[in-house]
């Protein structure tokens, strides 16, 4: 049985920290940004940190 491919899309999105956390952007951080709040752009800065219980869907897909 040949190896499983990796999910491009999924290994894009998320990325897993040298502490083993599963990480993954905000959405909608492209365009259309000027007319967002303060606080709203603000909360866009930062990066996600996915429940433990995904863990273990997202690290099938991403290795």
């Amino acid at each position: 049985m040949p190896k499983q491919k990796t999910n491009k899309r999924m290994s894009k999105t998320f990325w897993v920290t040298g502490a083993g956390k599963v990480m993954r952007r905000k959405t909608g951080q492209d365009h259309f940004n000027a007319r967002e709040s303060g606080r709203t752009t603000k909360s866009k800065r930062r990066d996600l940190v996915l429940h433990k219980s995904e863990h273990k869907k997202y690290l099938t897909a991403i290795t």
